[in-house]
């Protein structure tokens, strides 16, 4: 088992020994309260790590150390040896998995949420009574609803991942079945109200669609984040491409929106309720990194100045928001090229299910190599190059243009998204996980609605041939796409190749005292 030995310091707390696991689970965290000095009892042989609400560091945030009393008891305890409480074993939990799968969920319904009228845009318009202009707007309004509430994700987050689940969770529940109560009658939908439900569910995604940076570092080791955030962060899109697939099976006429709004709010509220039974925190932290103070929100703030992870924070958000965009818009920029529904809901599968099996192949790759940066210099300009391709693929009029490059661009989209948030992780800390990876998303999902009004906007008239095409729309997107590739390319250049530091992984290989970065400890 790997370990890692720190002298005391003075001020630091002394841990407190409990009699439940539950405590300590619950307990371990990156406090943001304070440290100071804490009271030490030894009742059995199960550790509790106290928190000590009256004096306050700089960064506010506690580093949370584990030690417990005598041998290990269960698997849950982390042992000292010679009564020595700076010595701490590192382990990884089997639990983890539970709370994995539950925000994998979530991000794969909240998705469908933001997808369920997009897919079947010309009936939800005649159910709703409205123009597909205004259906575009149930997504535009998902996607400017990250932005509103990004702070509070954050805030959320820094307090961990359980209390910004939980929230998505109430949020799903409550938004889906404000959704139904807008859609009950087959003879017609009010689109006020559902317009209200669709906000509260985009209000639900920020919480989990920042959370898997923050939980894989609070429960994995780094031989194993890129994995658990690639599951849960790819879940989100893995979403979009079931409401893209089902939603048009669901409804073949307007009256059937009805029932696709219900059995979307019974799927979500299935999946949404285990959220309140997830463990908060592992009882010991998996890695040294899990454990060493996190900067405060405030002086976040000033370590996001480095130009290095803007030259990642920048292409990541564009293409996000390309990815909103034409997942939104897919069905009105094939349709005019005589497609059916069917065939965009198909296409829209493959642009997601492809970039999730080329992910779940490169993750476990680049957990294991640290090959961040060669990977995003190599999908940075497949994405590109993609949208300059697809520009002219609905216009062949042949389902292998389309389906091909929506293909390779999932691949390579689908590869980026864990990397390049894993990596603004390693380059930002100390700096909690969760600021960058909101930024990111945020900026994704707001330039995802300015995309979505911009294309909207550029949609040809009923007298051009085809009628309401999206030629221009296309244009647009690529000349964008194209005109961000040369900031990730250019890092490390310019004599700043010391700037790109994984400063998470030297942290973790350092306070082993072994460079081994591995799972070592075992998984209890």
């Amino acid at each position: 088992m790997a370990r890692s030995r720190k002298e005391p310091t003075p001020g630091t707390p002394a841990p407190t020994i409990k009699g439940t696991e539950a405590e300590a689970r619950d307990e371990y965290a990156l406090n943001p309260t304070g440290t100071g000095s804490s009271k030490t009892s030894h009742k059995g042989s199960h550790l509790r790590l106290a928190p000590n609400p009256t004096e306050e560091d700089d960064d506010g945030l506690t580093a949370a150390h584990a030690a417990a009393f005598g041998q290990p008891h269960e698997a849950e305890n982390a042992s000292l040896e010679d009564g020595d409480h700076s010595s701490i074993i590192y382990k990884v939990y089997k639990r983890r998995w539970f709370g994995l799968v539950q925000l994998t969920l979530l991000n794969i319904i909240v998705s469908w949420d933001w997808l369920t009228f997009s897919p079947v845009s010309q009936n939800a318009a005649a159910y709703y009574g409205t123009t597909e202009s205004a259906i575009n707007w149930y997504s535009t309004s998902f996607l400017f609803s990250f932005v509103v509430i990004f702070p509070v994700t954050i805030y959320a987050l820094h307090w961990g991942p359980k209390p910004s689940i939980i929230t998505s969770a109430v949020l799903i529940l409550a938004g889906n079945w404000i959704r139904f109560a807008g859609s009950h009658s087959r003879d017609g939908g009010l689109y006020g109200v559902v317009m209200f439900g669709q906000i509260l569910t985009g209000l639900a995604q920020p919480f989990v669609l920042s959370a898997p940076t923050r939980y894989s570092d609070m429960w994995f080791t780094n031989r194993g984040r890129v994995a658990a955030t690639a599951l849960a962060s790819l879940a989100n899109p893995f979403g979009a491409a079931l409401g893209q697939l089902i939603v048009p099976f669901m409804v073949t006429e307007p009256a059937d929106i009805s029932n696709a709004v219900l059995y979307v709010a019974i799927i979500s509220s299935v999946a949404a309720f285990p959220s309140f039974f997830i463990p908060a925190a592992p009882p010991t932290p998996p890695e040294p990194s899990g454990s060493t103070p996190k900067a405060s929100l405030r002086s976040s703030v000033r370590l996001l100045k480095s130009l290095e992870l803007w030259l990642i924070l920048a292409p990541f958000a564009v293409y996000v928001g390309f990815f909103n965009s034409i997942s939104s818009l897919l069905n009105q920029i094939m349709l005019p090229y005589d497609f059916t529904s069917d065939d965009a809901g198909i296409a829209g599968a493959l642009l997601i299910v492809v970039g999730l099996v080329a992910a779940a192949i490169s993750s476990p790759i680049l957990d294991r190599t640290k090959q961040f940066l060669l990977a995003i210099k190599v999908a940075v300009p497949l994405i590109a190059f993609s949208y300059l391709a697809f520009i002219w693929m609905p216009g062949t009029r042949s389902l292998a243009g389309p389906y091909v490059v929506l293909s390779v661009l999932g691949a390579a989209s689908f590869s980026l998204v864990p990397i390049a948030l894993e990596f603004l992780a390693e380059l930002a800390h100390p700096m909690s996980p969760e600021v960058t990876s909101t930024v990111a998303w945020a900026g994704g999902q707001l330039l995802g609605g300015i995309f979505i009004v911009v294309s909207d906007a550029l949609k040809a008239s009923a007298d051009a041939n085809p009628p309401f095409h999206m030629y221009n729309a296309l244009i647009f997107t690529a000349v964008i796409a194209l005109a961000v590739v040369p900031l990730p390319l250019a890092l490390g250049l310019f004599g700043r190749a010391d700037k790109l530091v994984m400063r998470r992984v030297r942290s973790d290989e350092a306070l082993r005292g072994d460079g081994s970065g591995s799972e070592s400890a075992g998984e209890q």
